[in-house]
């Protein structure tokens, strides 16, 4: 597909599912370590089948819920019956680009009925952590379309094509790369090598699926600007754990560990994120990051097992 600009203005990227898998594997370093366990690896097709085993599900959106703007079938009905059966059920998302009041309104127009505190995203978490840093002058990696709400309190200047902002601003976020381009990527990584600053990442994605490939995320270009300036962000969203923290925190009553389970397409994001926050982890196999690849293989490679493999969500 090359690198360019998809469906809705998501960035396209070349990135099969193994060469997606590669760029996970090749960062590895920079990623939380999961605790050693004799974790065995079980079955099952959806989460029906595991649910009496938990009393909450965080939920992953991008593969779980949806390929992008397209709601997964039967998964609004079934977390419909998950709730009837008393199971608190969260969406933890690496959905930075999009305002929290925004993205709630896209899964009600895909027929889920998530109330606002039911959601929570990278964007949250990278916000909780800058209580001391609000003041500063951010240069913002997002696309103008995307809108400023949440971040109407912060100092902010977009960073585009014009290399002056880049020399001004204390910092930079990253939290959206639609509209991200190689001669902006130039620019960043420049004016890093010239005058080292914070870098913020919003969303660690590499990739994310949507309807037509792989879309380019923010983690992407943060890693590539680290590899090529020295300069190692900070990462706000799975697998780091301010976003588990915060998600756990939403839970009332909170269960043991040992009760909840989290639910995503991503080995390197969702499930291990979770074994990093110390609950159970379902991988969906059969929509999202993994489709149509070797699951299994994937798995052995990467060593991150997930308690279980499901066929869908």
């Amino acid at each position: 597909m090359g690198l360019g600009q998809g469906a809705r203005g998501d960035h396209l990227t070349a990135l099969t599912v193994e060469t997606a898998f590669d760029a996970y594997e090749a960062v590895r370093d920079r990623l939380p370590l999961a605790a050693a366990t004799d974790r065995v690896l079980r079955r099952a097709a959806c989460l029906d089948d595991i649910a009496d085993d938990y009393d909450a599900l965080l939920l992953d959106a991008f593969g779980v819920l949806n390929i992008g703007e397209t709601a997964i079938p039967g998964v609004a009905a079934r977390i419909a019956g998950l709730r009837a059966r008393g199971k608190q059920v969260l969406v933890v998302s690496n959905a930075a680009s999009a305002s929290h009041a925004a993205l709630v309104e896209k899964y009600a127009r895909m027929g889920y009925d998530f109330a606002p505190e039911q959601v929570i995203t990278s964007r949250t978490a990278l916000l909780s952590a800058m209580d001391g840093q609000r003041g500063l002058h951010w240069g913002l990696m997002s696309n103008r379309d995307s809108g400023l709400r949440d971040l109407e309190a912060l100092h902010l200047t977009y960073l585009e094509d014009d290399p002056a902002p880049y020399a001004e601003v204390a910092g930079f976020l990253l939290v959206g790369s639609a509209g991200w381009t190689e001669n902006r990527q130039t620019l960043l990584e420049q004016a890093l090598l010239h005058a080292p600053r914070p870098v913020l990442v919003g969303n660690p994605d590499i990739v994310a699926p949507r309807e037509a490939g792989f879309s380019s995320e923010p983690g992407l270009f943060a890693h590539r600007l680290a590899d090529r300036t020295g300069i190692v962000p900070a990462f706000f969203g799975k697998p780091f754990a301010r976003i588990f923290d915060l998600a756990l925190a939403r839970l009332d009553p909170l269960p043991p560990k040992s009760r909840i389970l989290m639910v995503g397409d991503s080995l390197h994001t969702d499930i291990l994120g979770a074994q990093a926050a110390g609950i159970d982890s379902a991988l969906v196999a059969g929509y999202g990051f993994f489709d149509g690849a070797d699951v299994d293989a994937a798995i052995a490679r990467a060593g991150i097992v997930p308690d279980y493999v499901l066929d869908r969500p």
